[in-house]
C-alpha cells in the first residue's frame, strides 16, 4: 500500500470546483441509472426476479429489453469510472449517495479527515480516522492554523 497524499486546507479546497462538479455528475448519473433500472423492469415484465436473473431475461428477451439491458449498462460503467476518476484525484470516496469525501489531513501532528460533502461550498469539517462522518468538527479559525499548511 502506498503512503497516502497528505493534503492541506489550501489543497482540499483548490479541489473542491472540480470535486463538485464530478460528483454532481455522478449523482445526476446514479438518478438515470434508477430510471434505467426501473426501464428495465417494465420492458422484462418480470419484477420478482433477482437482479441476475433480470439481467440475463433482458439479454435474451426483446429488442426493447436488450436495449435497456445495454442502455443500463453503458452507464453503470460510466458511473464506476466516474468514481475511480475521483479517487484518481487523491480523494476518499467515504459515501457516493451523498457524495461524502475525505482527504487525509494532519492536525497537531496526526492523521484526521479533512471532510467534505457534495454541496458544501469548501472544506470546512475535520474528524478522526475513526470517528466517520457522525464525528465531524468544524474547521475553527484556531484548527486551521494547526493544521500543516
Amino acid at each position: 500500500m502506498s503512503t497516502p497524499r497528505i493534503w492541506t486546507i489550501e489543497e482540499a479546497n483548490a479541489l473542491v470546483p472540480q470535486l463538485s462538479s464530478l460528483i454532481g455528475r455522478q449523482l445526476a448519473l446514479a438518478s438515470d441509472i434508477e430510471r434505467c433500472w426501473q426501464q428495465l423492469v417494465d420492458a422484462v415484465q418480470s419484477p420478482t426476479v433477482t437482479p441476475d436473473q433480470l439481467i440475463e431475461l433482458a439479454r435474451s428477451g426483446s429488442e426493447l429489453a436488450r436495449a435497456r439491458e445495454r442502455e443500463l449498462s453503458e452507464k453503470i460503467a460510466a458511473y464506476e469510472a466516474g468514481w475511480r476518476d475521483v479517487e484518481d484525484l487523491g480523494v476518499v470516496v467515504k459515501d457516493q449517495r451523498i457524495g461524502l469525501c475525505d482527504f487525509y489531513g494532519r492536525l497537531d501532528g496526526a492523521l484526521v479527515w479533512l471532510c467534505w460533502r457534495y454541496g458544501e461550498p469548501a472544506v470546512a469539517h475535520y474528524h478522526g480516522l475513526e470517528a466517520g462522518y457522525a464525528g465531524r468538527k468544524p474547521i475553527t479559525a484556531a484548527k486551521r492554523r494547526q493544521l500543516l499548511n
